[in-house]
């Protein structure tokens, strides 16, 4: 299986990122980890193991990127507007550098948007807000309202609000989304969605699927036994899924 490393300085971050590839073909597969974690964490949680034939057969080719989560969403010392700026900053990152990279290495037409937990958060976040880069989304035991709190997790911006946080919720800008050219695009993206029948966030992704219904966006929303909130049940979904 091919396997390249590559880092470079992102002007949007104004620090250095890094990246592995999987993969010399087929459709490209933007994957984001999960939260706080890095850009190797896919491949430590055997997820590529798993996707093994479907690399190698040249259907899909990976794109791990890495996260800035510690220095954003989650950067609990900075100023919730100062989290919000520096996520949009990491949303620049990609739109500008890594789906550039993505289109420069690989032609193939189908871009996917994935990720598990945090990440899928991420992958979900960026493929509704710029639909038309995007023709499949892979989203596992996502949470898509930050600004609530669900069990031991809270509130990411310490009730805090503004603009940015409303463009970057989900399940807030999408009863007002009007816009037709990107209800139209979402309407032509394949939407994933699967969440554990015990997760925290079942009721999150139960919303969102209701929201989509109201704007006749089609998608799947598959329920898994138990929790599934780890690698052993990602394992098993990423072959069935992505």
């Amino acid at each position: 299986m091919n396997r390249e490393y590559h880092k470079w300085w992102s002007p949007q971050l104004e620090r250095e990122m890094e990246i592995l590839v999987f993969g010399h073909n087929g459709a490209k597969v933007l994957v984001f980890p999960t939260r706080g974690a890095r850009f190797y964490e896919y491949e430590q949680l055997r997820m590529v193991d798993v996707l093994r034939e479907k690399i190698e057969q040249g259907w899909i080719q990976l794109y791990c990127v890495d996260s800035v989560d510690t220095e954003s969403l989650y950067c609990w010392w900075a100023h919730p507007e100062g989290r919000i700026n520096r996520h949009q900053a990491y949303e620049d990152y990609i739109l500008k550098e890594v789906l550039p990279f993505m289109a420069m290495r690989n032609s193939h037409p189908c871009t996917i948007s994935h990720g598990c937990s945090l990440g899928a958060f991420h992958a979900l976040n960026i493929a509704f807000r710029h639909p038309h880069l995007f023709q499949k989304l892979v989203a596992f035991s996502g949470r898509y309202d930050l600004t609530t709190n669900v069990e031991w997790f809270g509130d990411l911006f310490d009730g805090y609000y503004n603009e940015s946080i409303y463009f970057h919720t989900p399940v807030h800008f999408l009863p007002g989304l009007t816009c037709e050219h990107r209800l139209d695009a979402l309407k032509r993206m394949e939407i994933t969605l699967v969440v554990g029948k015990e997760d925290p966030f079942l009721d999150n992704n139960r919303h969102l699927s209701g929201l989509l219904n109201d704007k006749g966006i089609s998608h799947h929303l598959h329920l898994w036994d138990d929790r599934a909130h780890r690698g052993y049940y990602w394992r098993r979904m990423a072959p069935i899924y992505v």
